[in-house]
């Protein structure tokens, strides 16, 4: 069974980093990382960074240059690394990829997300 796992999400005072983590397990033959998402309470599941069609990335233009996503798709790992952060980053961090597995074909699977915290 495949899942995708979140960490690193915590507690920090403004101006602080964070590194999350994103890691797929399972019987995995191939692997995509798409993006990372965030979730504010009380609005929509927002876009942080995604992967397009020739390969760059795309930023929201509130985290461009303070945030950076980076895959390691041997590991089945992606990460997001968080800097300068602000109260308004205070979301719950969620990835997504796209993976074919044994036995299960290609799909979209989501992550149960990390809680990021920023205090001003």
């Amino acid at each position: 069974q495949v899942q995708l796992v979140e960490s690193g999400g915590d507690l920090v005072q403004a101006g602080g980093s964070l590194r999350l983590s994103c890691v797929a397990s399972g019987t995995i033959l191939s692997i995509n990382f798409v993006g990372w998402y965030r979730q504010a309470p009380g609005k929509q599941r927002e876009l942080v960074a995604t992967i397009i069609s020739d390969g760059s990335t795309k930023y929201a233009d509130s985290v461009k240059g303070r945030f950076t996503f980076t895959r390691d798709v041997a590991k089945n790992t992606a990460n997001l690394e968080m800097n300068d952060l602000k109260p308004e980053d205070t979301a719950v961090y969620y990835c997504n990829a796209q993976i074919r597995a044994f036995g299960s074909g290609t799909r979209i699977y989501w992550g149960p997300g990390t809680q990021v915290t920023v205090s001003s």
